[in-house]
């Protein structure tokens, strides 16, 4: 556990989570970052008692990235205020097919959310039972078959980007659930919180925190390489 640490004080824990692992328990029974990261911590810093460990916001299972756990009760009351405030700045990474779009691009779309299926339906007027969802990306690098695009959200609905991106013909590279044409080996997606960036909330500290791709992968090895526009 301790290298999928990027961040660590009194207050916070903030996880590099790998392609597959859940930031919390569910139906599967699968054992969660939250139950790996409490037996890390007593096990590590030698407690006695129970380890209190609350998560703050959540990522998808086949997504990698940057996520934020609360160490202290109080962190935790006012970092879930924060997120609920906007006042987390949130920006994502994804790999989409070289498809022609525009460099950069607001989308505003409505969606809804599917409990059966677990999937978000977009609409691009207001609809009955649909939550307004607004992104921004912008292509900061263009491969041989994929381009990189940077993200940042206005709003968290779930499976915001996965949803929008798909519907501008874009699907996510290995995002089946929204039209990817084939899978990646690992089951995962090419979907990566990149960077966080907030005022602490305890210390008041400006606070940016960004996460290195997955290592095992070539597409996003080759991502990261540089970021300078192509155009």
């Amino acid at each position: 556990m301790q290298d999928q640490i990027v961040f660590e004080d009194n207050h916070l824990l903030v996880i590099n989570k790998k392609t597959g692992q859940l930031v919390q328990g569910d139906k599967t029974g699968d054992l969660s970052l939250l139950d790996l990261l409490k037996n890390f911590l007593k096990k590590r810093d030698q407690k006695p008692g129970n380890v209190f460990l609350g998560l703050v916001h959540r990522i998808d299972r086949p997504t990698s990235g940057l996520v934020i756990y609360a160490k202290t009760s109080k962190a935790l009351s006012r970092l879930t205020q924060m997120v609920k405030n906007r006042e987390i700045k949130k920006t994502y990474w994804a790999v989409v097919p070289k498809v022609e779009i525009p460099k950069a691009q607001r989308l505003v779309h409505y969606l809804q959310k599917n409990e059966k299926n677990n999937k978000a339906t977009v609409f691009p007027k207001v609809t009955q039972g649909a939550k307004e969802a607004i992104l921004n990306y912008e292509i900061i690098k263009v491969l041989d078959n994929f381009q990189l695009l940077e993200i940042d959200l206005e709003t968290g609905r779930h499976h915001q980007i996965r949803a929008q991106l798909a519907k501008i013909g874009a699907p996510i590279k290995g995002d089946l659930k929204y039209g990817s044409p084939r899978s990646n080996p690992d089951g995962g997606i090419h979907l990566h919180a990149r960077k966080l960036e907030f005022h602490h909330p305890v210390t008041k500290e400006n606070i940016t925190i960004t996460a290195p791709v997955p290592d095992n992968d070539a597409v996003w090895k080759a991502c990261e390489e540089t970021k300078n526009l192509p155009f």
